[in-house]
Order: structure tokens, then sequence, then C-alpha cells
């Protein structure tokens, strides 16, 4: 009786082993790494994620291009490895070339789709091609094992959100996936304060990083009314920290770091706030609902501002890809140093009595008291009994 539940559990472990690995090479086949993000994965480099709606939905070509090329040069610069994410023809790609840039800078907005969490099986079954948003970027991200992510700004909720429930789905996955995020704070577009608020239901730690306390508003060093971040760090060695006791406590939700933007290219609050309310006004009259909105409304202040936002734009996402590259950086030195200490500790750990497991084992030795064996022609199986 025991030898068959031995067996039977025998055979269950193995089916779900199976079961596991064809999940995982299932899996894998979706993704595409770059070669340099799969030699930095192989070899525990630090790797920067970057979404890819700032190229396909963010910006005018050739801007769009200009800013993905300088935003990856600026992750090298400091020692990490950038990964942009997209989706081409239905594959998963973290970690773009040259060409695969070009093709999603040049693409028609109307035909790649905004790609968040909800999006992603419909355009890899349907083989499309998809701009990935914070919220999808996160996910990917995370499924590759990379631990933080750069963009511009984060959605989140829309002014008007208690009569419309327009609220982003970055703020949900900001909730459930433990991925850090460097960006200049939340979109000027949207409600900040009631962004934070839902960011704190969410559990999600939002960090300043700088000098100052003041939440940074995207195109701007603070916002329109002058909030507060929770907590602040003065350098991305701190941020660092924070990320690491995130994950070494195995917290599942993500941390906002808002880095203002540099003060050469940041613009005026009440000016910014003036022409907000100009291109919401032009989004109501046209109608512009849903996902549509973010995309119409920064043109709009391209327009309105005579191409300052953009500018602004350009330079803040490169601000942001150097702190998360510096975070990424001191994240990885750091779990080394640990890594060569625990070994050097070891080497040097008093002797002590060894433990041995192992299993008991049991030998049966059977005797035949005939003289001649007889094979029956019926199957060995069918004679057996346990």
């Amino acid at each position: 009786m025991q030898w068959t539940h031995f067996r039977r559990l025998f055979w269950k472990v193995r089916r779900i082993n199976s079961s596991h690995n064809r999940r995982s090479i299932t899996d894998c086949s979706k993704f595409t790494y770059g070669h340099d993000v799969e030699a930095a994965r192989r070899n525990g480099q630090p790797i920067v994620a970057l979404e890819s709606t700032i190229i396909t939905h963010g910006m005018p070509y050739p801007d769009n291009l200009k800013t993905a090329i300088r935003v990856e040069n600026a992750v090298r610069s400091k020692g990490a490895v950038p990964a942009t994410i997209a989706i081409l023809k239905g594959q998963v790609h973290v970690g773009l070339n040259q060409e695969q840039l070009e093709i999603l800078s040049r693409s028609d907005s109307k035909k790649t789709i905004k790609c968040s969490r909800r999006d992603i099986s419909l355009i890899i079954s349907q083989k499309l091609n998809g701009g990935t948003t914070v919220s999808a970027t996160l996910l990917l991200a995370n499924l590759s094992g990379l631990p933080i992510m750069a963009t511009g700004g984060i959605g989140g909720v829309h002014r008007g959100a208690e009569l419309t429930f327009d609220i982003s789905t970055d703020l949900i996955e900001l909730g459930h996936t433990p991925v850090a995020v460097v960006c200049s704070g939340v979109k000027s577009i949207l409600d900040i304060g009631k962004t934070l608020e839902y960011l704190e239901t969410q559990g999600v730690p939002v960090i300043t990083i700088g000098e100052t306390d003041h939440f940074p508003a995207f195109y701007c060093r603070q916002t329109f009314q002058n909030i507060k971040a929770p907590y602040k760090v003065s350098n991305s060695k701190e941020a660092g920290d924070v990320l690491r006791a995130q994950k070494e406590l195995g917290l599942q939700t993500g941390l906002l770091f808002a880095v203002p933007i540099p003060e050469k290219y940041a613009l005026d609050p009440n000016e910014m706030e003036s022409a907000i309310c100009k291109a919401l006004e032009a989004a109501e009259s046209q109608g512009i609902t849903g996902k549509n909105v973010t995309p119409f409304l920064l043109e709009e202040l391209n327009k309105i501002t005579h191409g300052q936002s953009l500018q602004a734009n350009m330079a803040l996402i490169e601000n942001n890809a150097n702190m998360a590259a510096e975070i990424a950086v001191n994240l990885t030195e750091r779990h080394q140093n640990i890594s060569i200490s625990s070994a050097s500790n070891c080497s040097i750990m008093p002797k002590r009595s060894p433990v041995v497991i192992g299993g008991a084992i049991m030998d049966t030795t059977l005797q035949v008291k005939e003289s001649e064996i007889r094979v029956s022609e019926t199957p060995l199986s069918q004679n057996y009994t346990k």
C-alpha cells in the first residue's frame, strides 16, 4: 500500500514539473530579447526597461526617434543596458535594435495600438504592433525579471474622474507589480492630487529624488498647488536602498520615484496650468475620450506652448533614464558586494559537525522454493499482486 502511494505521488510530481516546464517554454517563445539584453541577463548586469508609447504615440517623427536614441544612450553612459519594450508582429521584444526603433517611430499611430495590460493578448494573437504604456511595460519587464523602468510621466486620475471614472491602468499595475518606475511625476494634464491619493490606496511608495520634497509636475519642478511628496531621498544610492529593501521583503507592489525636470528646461507652473485648461477645452469640444485623450492633449500643448512642452518632455525623459540607470547600477553593485562578502564569510566559518541527510533503504530478499520455474503465457502484470 505504501509503495502504491509513493508511486502515485512520484508521477503526480513529475506531471506538475513537466507542465511547468512546458508552460515556461511557451511563455519564453513569446519573448525576443535583444543581444545586449540577453547578454546582460546572463551576466547579471544592470538593465533599465523603457516604454515605447513615447515613440508610437507621445511625439511626432523625427523627435520620437531622436528621443528614443538619446534615452538609450543615456542609460548606456551610466553603465547599464537599455531594454526598450514593444510588440512587433505579435512578438514581445525586450530590447530593440536601430531598425526596429525606426519602424516604430515611423509607424501610423492609428494602426499601432497603444498597449496596456488588457491589450497584450489581442495584439499577440493577431500579430499586430503595439507601443507599450507604463502599465504594459511594468508587466512585461516583471515577466522578464527586470526590476526598474524609466519613462516621462505616468498616467493617473484624469480631471473630472468623479464623473467619467477615467483612471489610468498605470496606477493599478503599480499596485501589484514589483517594478520601480522612475519618472517626472504624473503628467500635468491629470489630477495630480487625486492620483497620489489613489497610489496611497494601492500601497505604492511615492518618493521624490533630490533636494526638494515638492512633488514634480512633469514639465514643471513642482505642481500648481505645491503638492509635497510623501517621502524624499537625496540621490540614486538611497533610492537603490529603498528598492532593495522592497525586494528583500518580497513586497508585491511597485515603487514610484519622482525626479524633477532639470531646471534649465522647466516650465512655469502657472503658464502650464493655463495651457492645459485650453487643451482640455479643445478635447471636450472635439469629443476626444478614452486612451486618445493623453496623446491629443500632449499634441495640443505642444502647439499652445510653441514647442516648449515637447522640448521639456524630451529633456525630462533623458534625465529620468540617467537616474534609473544609476539606481540599477547601484542595485547590482550592492548585490554583487553582498554575494562576495557572503562567500568570504563562508570561507572563515568555524568547523562544525557535518549533518548528513539521506534516506533509509530496505532490501527485500525473496527465495523461490520450487526447483523449476515455469513461465506463464499470461503477462507478468496480471500475475503480479501488491
